[in-house]
């Protein structure tokens, strides 16, 4: 069936089909599963305890780092989030191509609604940080309030990035295997298991240039420590807007790649 002859959804349905599609996917991911929606929480809690006795108590890291364990749950936390909603909304178009020969409608709900799901359970993981904050008399200031605007700086740059991504994968396959190597490299390019003060200061500003780096350590000195070194300490001056900009790059870059693929989906998927 062509978009011309598909039935349109009102601009009024718009919004409730991005919540539909969200909340299902959402309720999908735990479906037939014991444990259902407690692997929310327990994905990155198994995978924050195996690193952290891995390089706490085998390769000795962190130990100068203050309140390393929270760090490295916080990181780990946003990193699952970027990593899992990339790489699961790049597969959306594809997966919803039934729907999308059916009915006509804005192709980047699709995308918005894989994002979405993700963003849901990134704010429960977040929401039993303040409960370890506690445990560790971790000092709370008002630049928690900080946290907010940097989420949703993390949510656009993750949206921008997954709607290149999926409509790219619409016409080669090939980038779902390339993006997962691309992942395990920026990884380790990120501040994730390891601070920037042990990097030699003339690349710690390179470091700090990736957007999700600057996001991390950002959400780190406001949440947890201020010594927790950020990209405009590292870059200095007008250099640490950069990542900023990239992420407005990529989101502008999205929106307009996506845009201009998205009249072949039905065709292609």
């Amino acid at each position: 069936m062509s978009q011309k002859n598909s039935p349109r959804l009102s601009r009024a349905a718009y919004t409730n089909l991005i919540r539909s599609i969200g909340l299902s996917d959402f309720k999908v991911k735990y479906n037939a599963s014991v444990l259902g929606y407690f692997w929310t929480l327990a994905k990155p809690l198994l995978l924050f305890s195996i690193l952290f006795i891995v390089f706490t108590k085998f390769l000795h890291i962190g130990k100068d780092i203050p309140f390393y364990s929270l760090q490295l749950l916080v990181g780990i936390m946003i990193w699952n989030y970027f990593a899992e909603s990339s790489i699961t909304a790049m597969n959306s178009i594809v997966s919803k191509g039934g729907l999308i020969r059916k009915i006509y409608f804005p192709r980047e709900i699709i995308v918005l609604a894989s994002g979405l799901t993700s963003f849901m359970t990134l704010l429960l993981n977040l929401a039993v940080v303040p409960f370890f904050m506690f445990i560790k008399h971790v000092p709370v200031s008002l630049n928690v309030i900080f946290i907010i605007p940097l989420l949703i700086e993390l949510f656009l740059f993750t949206v921008g990035l997954s709607l290149m991504l999926s409509a790219l994968f619409v016409k080669f396959r090939d980038i779902g295997h390339i993006w997962e190597v691309s992942l395990q490299g920026l990884f380790y390019a990120t501040p994730i298991i390891y601070a920037p003060s042990v990097i030699p200061e003339r690349y710690r500003g390179l470091i700090l240039l990736n957007p999700i780096a600057q996001i991390v350590q950002d959400i780190r000195n406001v949440l947890i420590t201020p010594t927790a070194i950020t990209s405009e300490q590292a870059l200095k001056g007008i250099l640490g807007f950069i990542p900023l900009l990239l992420v407005l790059a990529v989101l502008i870059l999205g929106v307009s790649y996506f845009n201009k693929s998205s009249g072949k989906f039905a065709e292609d998927v």
